[in-house]
């Protein structure tokens, strides 16, 4: 398997070749592309229980230190990803202020503010080891080219950009555990340290010099708009709720990771087909990302999100677990279309939803946060 080939690869400390037949594998079945699959069939539900089961193992490597993989595969242990990726990692933040130099002290304390080495970094990491996976298989090199690791700086102040406009859209008051921007230096300011932010992603593009990959990573742009767009409105026929929450999902969480994943694949690769790879794998962690935030809105205390609990619940969006429930309780029909906004909706809609197995019968998430 590609994917696993790679993290062993990253993993072991020999040079061993990539597989010859790379480019025509596919994605696994039991992976993040069969979980999209079957989010689009009706008995989505039942299956749910098994997309959080996956994403956890994916996931879990970053809470503890090693991981152990299927016997079928092999007795090995899996690194954390984020050990392997740590040397390109390395100063990640303190590069990303470099590209921020101001000279206005408090544009400079805003746009400072989210870069203060406390995030994941998880799109980061993502898109430094697709580019390892990418070179060991092009040149047989570990080592992750300038214009790679670039792109991955990019992709974290993009993603930062969109976090400051979201809580203005959203009048957030907390973001990883703090006060928002826009609740420190209010609205307007909060605004355009996110448009500086961008601004600045967008000189570091252009510095690379490579128009492929500027008309890459600024149809993540784009797709950020799209996706706001889509999460402001809802769709009256219950059919069709599940296919515009996948496609906001897209454009909002997945489009980032999988384009910044196409972009360092491009730069360490000729093969077309690799880039596909690469992006649809990108895609599918980015909305397997995404569907399992989702549930840590139910099952999460604020502490451990770092923003408030049952947040998406209070602005008036129906979410996967929201929609879930909803098939097996339709009286949540009316409270989606009404968008929670009567009073004792957000109460009840909650209620649904831990009363629903995919959510009440994943243990894990309730003790096991982001």
């Amino acid at each position: 398997m590609a994917l696993r080939w790679w993290w062993r690869c990253g993993a072991s400390s020999r040079r061993a070749p990539p597989p010859a037949s790379l480019p025509r594998l596919r994605p696994p079945g039991p992976g993040p592309r069969a979980a999209m699959c079957y989010f689009t069939q009706r008995s989505s539900t039942l299956l749910f229980p098994k997309i959080c089961s996956i994403f956890w193992r994916f996931h879990h490597t970053s809470t503890s230190r090693l991981c152990s993989c299927s016997k079928t595969v092999s007795d090995e242990k899996y690194q954390d990803p984020f050990q392997l990726g740590r040397k390109d990692l390395k100063n990640l933040y303190e590069d990303i202020k470099k590209e921020l130099l101001v000279s206005t002290a408090e544009l400079k304390e805003m746009c400072d503010y989210y870069f203060d080495g406390k995030g994941k970094a998880f799109r980061p990491m993502i898109v430094v080891l697709m580019a390892r996976a990418c070179n060991i298989h092009h040149s047989n090199s570990r080592e992750v080219q300038a214009s790679q690791r670039s792109v991955a700086i990019i992709a974290e102040m993009i993603h930062t950009a969109s976090l400051v406009h979201d809580d203005v859209i959203d009048d957030a008051n907390s973001r990883r555990g703090k006060m928002t921007v826009n609740q420190i230096w209010g609205e307007r300011k909060a605004v355009l340290a996110g448009d500086f932010i961008l601004s600045a992603a967008s000189v570091a593009l252009a510095r690379i010099g490579n128009t492929t990959i500027i008309s890459v990573l600024t149809q993540v742009i784009e797709d950020l708009v799209r996706g706001e767009f889509l999460q402001l409105g809802s769709k009256e026929n219950e059919n069709e709720r599940f296919a515009h929450y996948l496609e906001k999902t897209f454009k909002k969480t997945a489009s980032l990771i999988a384009n910044s994943c196409k972009a360092v694949s491009i730069l360490g690769c000729p093969d077309p087909k690799v880039h596909e790879i690469a992006y649809q794998y990108g895609k599918n962690v980015g909305i397997a990302f995404q569907l399992i935030d989702d549930v840590l809105d139910f099952t999460s205390c604020a502490d451990h999100l770092g923003k408030p609990a049952a947040a998406d619940l209070k602005l008036g969006l129906a979410t996967g677990p929201v929609l879930f429930a909803c098939r097996q309780f339709p009286e949540m029909n009316a409270m989606i279309m009404r968008r929670f906004s009567k009073p004792g909706d957000v109460e009840r809609a909650r209620k649904y939803v831990m009363q629903v197995g995919p959510v009440s019968n994943v243990p894990f998430l309730k003790c096991h946060p982001y």
